[in-house]
C-alpha cells in the first residue's frame, strides 16, 4: 500500500520537514514538503493526497486556517495536526475543524509513522464501507459484519446474538477502527456516564463480547484488543 500513498508535510521549519520525509519514506510513502500554509494549498489543489500533515504555528496563514478551507471544500482527506500547542482549547479547536489526530511537539518520528498507517487504515475501511454498504447501514470486515438497520451481527456467516449493550459496543469500537478508548470514555459514549459509573462494567462487557464472538469465530473475538494501562479497540488483522 505504502508505495502508492503520497503525503504531503507542511511545516515552516524545514529540519522537522526533513525529519519527517526521511521516516516517512523509509516506509515507502511518496512526500512532498511546504514550508507554509498558502505553499499548502496549492500544492492540495494540484495534487491528490492521501493524508496531510499539517503544522499549527505558521506565518501568514496557519494551520487552523488551512485545516479549515480544505474542510470548507467538503474534502475529507484525513489531515494529522502537528503542534508545540498542547493545550485542551487547541486539541479541541483542531478536532473541531475537522482533523482526524492530533500530535503535541516534541513528537516521536516512529510514532507519527505509526498514526499515518492508523489513519490511512480507517480511512481505507471507510471509503470500502461506504462504497459497499449502498443504502444499508453496514460495518463490514472479513470476519465480521454488523447490519445497524437490523441491529444483526454476523461473524464468518454465523449469527452473534448479543445483549443491547454488547451490540452498542461493538458497534462503538467497529465505526473506528484501531483508535483506543479508555473506559471513562466507553462509559460516557456507550452508557453515558459522563461523572459516574463503575469502570468495571466496560470490562464486564468486553469480557462476554468475546465469549460470545469466539463461540463462532475465534477470529472475530481477536478484533477487540486490550490496550494494557489504557482501554480497548478494535482491530483489523492485515491477513
Amino acid at each position: 500500500m505504502e508505495e502508492n500513498v503520497r503525503l504531503l508535510v507542511v511545516d515552516d521549519e524545514e529540519r522537522i520537514r526533513r525529519l519527517l520525509n526521511m521516516y516517512l519514506s523509509r516506509e515507502g510513502f511518496q512526500i512532498d514538503e511546504a514550508m507554509d500554509g498558502a505553499e499548502a494549498l496549492e500544492k492540495f489543489e494540484e495534487n491528490q493526497y492521501d493524508c496531510l500533515l499539517l503544522d499549527v504555528m505558521m506565518p501568514e496563514k496557519d494551520g487552523f486556517e488551512v485545516l479549515q478551507e480544505i474542510r470548507e471544500k467538503k474534502d475529507q482527506t484525513p489531515i494529522i495536526l502537528l503542534t508545540a500547542k498542547g493545550e485542551e482549547s487547541d486539541r479541541v479547536t483542531g478536532f473541531e475543524t475537522g482533523a482526524d489526530d492530533y500530535i503535541v511537539k516534541p513528537f516521536s518520528p516512529r510514532e507519527v509513522v505509526l498514526r499515518v498507517k492508523a489513519i490511512l487504515r480507517r480511512s481505507n475501511f471507510q471509503n470500502a464501507t461506504s462504497s459497499s454498504s449502498a443504502s444499508k447501514d453496514l460495518v463490514v470486515f472479513p470476519q465480521l459484519t454488523i447490519d445497524h438497520d437490523a441491529h444483526r451481527v454476523t461473524a464468518e456467516g454465523n449469527e452473534v446474538n448479543l445483549t443491547p449493550k454488547e451490540y452498542e459496543l461493538l458497534y462503538f469500537l467497529a465505526k473506528a477502527p484501531d483508535k483506543v478508548f479508555d473506559r471513562e470514555q466507553l462509559l460516557k459514549e456507550v452508557w453515558h456516564y459522563e461523572f459516574f459509573g463503575d469502570l468495571r462494567t466496560v470490562d464486564t462487557h468486553v469480557k462476554r463480547l468475546r465469549e460470545k464472538l469466539s463461540r463462532v469465530s475465534e477470529r472475530a473475538a481477536k478484533m477487540i484488543v486490550t490496550v494494557w494501562g489504557v482501554g480497548y479497540k478494535f482491530e483489523v488483522p492485515n491477513d
